[in-house]
C-alpha cells in the first residue's frame, strides 16, 4: 500500500514539483561526485546504469566512478521532465534521470550533447 500511495504521489505531482526533485537529484550526484563520496554516488545510479559500469570497468562501482574522472559540473541550468524521465543541464554536464519508486535516480551523466547524434556519455545504463 506505502509503495503504491509513493508511486501515486510521484506522477501526480506537478511539473514543477518533478523538475526540482530531479534538479535535487541531480545535484546529490554531482556534490557526491565532487566530494568523492562514491558511495553516495552509486547509490544515486538507476541499477542498469551501475550494472553497466561496474561490468564495463570490471570492478565495484566506487572504484569505476573514481576511474571516471568527472569534472566539476557547476550549477543547473535547465531541468525537462517529459513524463518518468529528465534531462538535467548543469554548466559542464548533463544528466538523463528516471523516476523510480524510490525517487530519480541517475540514468547517464557525463554527457556532452552531439550535432545531429545523440549525446556521448561518460557514464549510462545498457
Amino acid at each position: 500500500m506505502a509503495l503504491a500511495c509513493a508511486v501515486c504521489l510521484s506522477s501526480c505531482s506537478t511539473l514543477g514539483e518533478r523538475e526540482a526533485a530531479a534538479s535535487r537529484a541531480a545535484v546529490r550526484f554531482e556534490e557526491s561526485v565532487r566530494r568523492a563520496d562514491r558511495t553516495r554516488a552509486c547509490a544515486a545510479l538507476a541499477p542498469q546504469t551501475r550494472q553497466e559500469l561496474q561490468q564495463s570497468s570490471k570492478t565495484s562501482c566506487p572504484k569505476a566512478l573514481s576511474e571516471e574522472q568527472m569534472s566539476p559540473a557547476g550549477a543547473v541550468r535547465e531541468v525537462q521532465v517529459y513524463g518518468r524521465q529528465a534531462r538535467v543541464v548543469l554548466a559542464a554536464d548533463t544528466l538523463f534521470l528516471s523516476l523510480f519508486p524510490s525517487g530519480w535516480k541517475i540514468t547517464a551523466a557525463g554527457c556532452e550533447p552531439r550535432p545531429r547524434q545523440p549525446y556521448q556519455c561518460q557514464i549510462k545504463g545498457g
